[in-house]
C-alpha cells in the first residue's frame, strides 16, 4: 500500500471502532467491520486507576500509559495525537487542572464527535478535539508544554515528518512522552501485509533502534525509555495470517514485539539574558 492507502485503511477502521458501543469494543473482537479489535485487546494496558480516568472514552485501543509518566504540571498545555475517544485527554486534563488547557488530535472524524460528546458530558470546557493529520498537525509553533500519543505513531506512514511535527508544536524545553510498538526482530511477511494487523499498530512497527533514531534526527534530545514490556500475539490470532510451520518458526524468536512508553525533550533557547 502507497501512504494514502494505508491512511484510508486506517481512517475505515477506526471509525469502525468508532462507531462501536463501548461493551462490545471491550468485550468482543467482532465488531462493524468483522474482527477489528482483536489485537488491540493484546497490547492495552488498565487505565483505571488513573485519576480523570473515564471508561466512556476508553476504547482499549493503547499499548501504554504514556500520560501516567508524562509529567504534566497544574497550568500545562498538553496535545494527544492520535486522541481517539478522548481517554488521555481526560486523564491529561485532570494533571493539568482547570488553569491548564489539553488538545486533542485524530485523523478519524467519528472519533473526533464521540470525544466532543464525552467532553460535553463532563462539562470540561478546557479540553478541545481536533480534526487533523499528525504529519500536519493542526498546531501553532511552541504552543504545547508536552506532548502524549499512544499506539499511533505507528499508524503514520512518514515518521520523520511526525516526529518534526511533534518537535516543531512542542515548547523550547518542553516534552513527549509516546507509548508505541516497535520490533526487536524481522516480522513474517504475511504479518507484515495484513491490514487488520497493520491497523492493530503490529505489521507496522519498525525496529526499536529505527524508532529512536528517527526521535533523536528530528532534533529531541534526553531520550530515555520509560516503560518496555513484551506483546505476545496468541496462537488463534497468529493462525489467521500464518501456517503450523511459520506459527513454530515465529515462536521460536518470542517476543519479536514490544511495546515501550518513550520520553524526549525539546532543547532550551538560551541568549544573553538566560535559557527559556
Amino acid at each position: 500500500m502507497d501512504h494514502n492507502e494505508i491512511k484510508e485503511m486506517v481512517r475505515q477502521k477506526y471509525s469502525e471502532i468508532a462507531l462501536q458501543d463501548v461493551d462490545t469494543n471491550a468485550t468482543s473482537c467482532c465488531g462493524s467491520g468483522g474482527c477489528s479489535t482483536e489485537v488491540y485487546h493484546i497490547m492495552n494496558d488498565e487505565y483505571k486507576h488513573l485519576d480523570g480516568y473515564n471508561p466512556d472514552a476508553d476504547l482499549k485501543l493503547g499499548c501504554g500509559l504514556p500520560t501516567e509518566f508524562a509529567k504534566i504540571k497544574k497550568g500545562d498545555t498538553v496535545v494527544d495525537l492520535g486522541s481517539g475517544a478522548g481517554n488521555d485527554c481526560f486523564v491529561a486534563r485532570h494533571e493539568t487542572g482547570e488553569s491548564g488547557k489539553v488538545i486533542g488530535v485524530d485523523f478519524t472524524e467519528a472519533m473526533i464527535s464521540k470525544a466532543r460528546m464525552n467532553a460535553e458530558k463532563l462539562g470540561y470546557n478546557n479540553v478541545e478535539f481536533r480534526h487533523g493529520d499528525i504529519e500536519n498537525i493542526p498546531v501553532s509553533n511552541d504552543v504545547a508544554d508536552v506532548v502524549v500519543s499512544n499506539c499511533v505513531m505507528n499508524l503514520v506512514p512518514d515518521k520523520k515528518k511526525a516526529f518534526s511535527e511533534v518537535h516543531r508544536i512542542l515548547k523550547p524545553g518542553g516534552h513527549f512522552s509516546i507509548s508505541d510498538i516497535v520490533l526487536t526482530g524481522d516480522l513474517p511477511e504475511r504479518i507484515k501485509n495484513a491490514a487488520e494487523m497493520y491497523a492493530g499498530c503490529v505489521a507496522s512497527a519498525i525496529q526499536k533502534q529505527e524508532y529512536l533514531d528517527i526521535i533523536r534526527e528530528a532534533g529531541f534530545r534526553f531520550v530515555a525509555i520509560q516503560k518496555e514490556k513484551p506483546i505476545i500475539i496468541p496462537q488463534d490470532i497468529l493462525a489467521n495470517y500464518l501456517n503450523e510451520e511459520e506459527i513454530a518458526i515465529y515462536n521460536s524468536n518470542r517476543n519479536i514485539i514490544h511495546s515501550i512508553t518513550i520520553y524526549a525533550e525539546k532543547q532550551k533557547v538560551c541568549c544573553s539574558s538566560g535559557c527559556r
